[in-house]
């Protein structure tokens, strides 16, 4: 398989859906002689928090000169960042290599008449084998989509279960209560395994607790971000103390990042109780090094141009949370795009005051895409200021044509589209410089 037929052999596995459960995963692990079971494994859950969570613990562990596997999603500008070894994703050639294997064994799979495992499932199976085989230390795995039946969950002991902020979000799926949610996210938790979590509400904490000791091993570790001590923030760097580590800093904007580094620092702490050789230097460097795109990223200056995957509720209350620190006084433009079965409307009562005007685009290439026109007709029912889109280049040309240069342009809702969204910025830049060239 050449990479063409690579990403149209994974485009074509997207029609067997999302399937929840471990059947599939059972199948196909032990037809590729159980990769993960060799594996240290730091298993991250979560609603919101997972992904910047991931990334700071890779990070961390990377600085003390581990080899760490991490898996991702969903990405942001490349296919291949779900699967990264020390920061660098896969390339092609391996790829081409994993998922030419991973069809060999599929097709076997579904002569013996099983079920077609998933994109994901596919994607989860070939972390596991091109971790074990590149020789990690440790894999870092980001949860897909709840925790008990999430494919990732079929690894049985991991080093740790970690538990970023939990709210409601894919209802439909996971339970219609935030005690029903976080019970399905509790369910990573492993025998022996460190446990710990951030802040959460009362009902999800319960619940975690409930996992943790019916699993049995380690208490659960509170990470409590209200011990951080924040020393300075701004878009670029925040500063903080946390425990007997002064003036740790973070590159990554908003409060709910210092509570996501608090959440990892605290399950290295953790782990370094059990052995785990880190220094603190290393602690400091994983964190000064840490990046992690969309997430209140500034792509371009005079405007602003900022990025950001607020697509649920409590992201949108921590997005209003982080525009009253960082733009307080600032006229911002919004482009907003969601994805339809996200709960938009609240996401725009809680953020829609904050803007001058609203731009709505449609996710490309998505078929869970709201319609701009009817985020907007929503839109218009929490603003005067409301205009649909019909591309993310028009979206980009009208922001700035709104825009003056000390204003700011604030693109968010669906992660999904934030990496397209970054190219139609970069490609709007340089029609802009060819034209004063001229």
């Amino acid at each position: 398989m050449n990479y063409r037929q690579t990403m149209e052999y994974i485009e074509a596995l997207s029609r067997y859906g999302s399937v929840l459960g471990l059947a599939n995963m059972e199948r196909l692990c032990s037809a590729l002689g159980q990769p993960q079971e060799s594996l240290r494994i730091i298993h991250v859950a979560g609603t919101n928090g997972k992904g910047s969570t991931v990334a700071y613990l890779t990070s961390i562990l990377q600085a003390a000169g581990y080899r760490v596997g991490t898996y991702t999603s969903p990405t942001i500008s490349d296919y291949r960042e779900r699967f990264c070894i020390n920061g660098r994703m896969i390339s092609q050639k391996n790829l081409c290599e994993y998922m030419k294997r991973m069809k060999e064994v599929c097709e076997e799979i579904t002569s013996q008449g099983f079920p077609h495992p998933t994109v994901f499932e596919v994607e989860t199976a070939i972390a596991f084998l091109y971790f074990q085989e590149k020789n990690c230390d440790y894999a870092v795995l980001e949860v897909g989509m709840g925790g008990a039946d999430d494919a990732t969950n079929i690894i049985q002991h991991p080093v740790a279960c970690v538990w970023a902020s939990i709210s409601m979000d894919h209802m439909a799926i996971l339970g219609k209560t935030l005690g029903e949610i976080a019970a399905v996210k509790a369910g990573i938790a492993k025998p022996g395994a460190v446990y710990v979590t951030t802040n959460q509400k009362p009902e999800a904490m319960a619940e975690l607790r409930k996992a943790a000791e019916a699993a049995g091993g380690s208490e659960l570790i509170l990470a409590d971000s209200a011990q951080a001590r924040i020393r300075s923030e701004n878009l670029t760097s925040q500063q903080f103390d946390y425990m007997e580590l002064k003036k740790l800093k973070i590159h990554l904007a908003g409060r709910h990042q210092i509570a996501n580094a608090v959440l990892a620092v605290e399950c290295i702490r953790q782990l370094r109780i059990r052995g785990l050789k880190i220094s603190d230097q290393a602690i400091y460097d994983g964190l000064d090094q840490t990046r992690w795109p969309g997430r209140m990223e500034v792509i371009g200056k005079h405007p602003l141009f900022v990025l950001d995957g607020a697509h649920n509720e409590d992201a949108a209350a921590r997005l209003a949370q982080n525009i009253e620190i960082y733009f307080t006084n600032k006229r911002i433009i919004y482009i907003m795009g969601v994805l339809g079965d996200k709960e938009y409307e609240k996401i725009l009562a809680r953020t829609a005051r904050y803007a001058d005007h609203i731009l709505t685009i449609t996710p490309p290439e998505n078929p869970r895409a709201l319609p701009a026109l009817e985020l907007a007709q929503t839109a218009r029912q929490y603003h005067d200021r409301v205009t649909s889109t019909a591309s993310l280049e028009e979206a980009v040309e009208l922001a700035h044509l709104l825009a003056g240069r000390e204003d700011v342009i604030l693109s968010f809702g669906s992660l999904s589209y934030l990496g397209r969204m970054k190219r139609a910025y970069q490609e709007f830049q340089e029609r802009k410089l060819k034209k004063t060239s001229v």
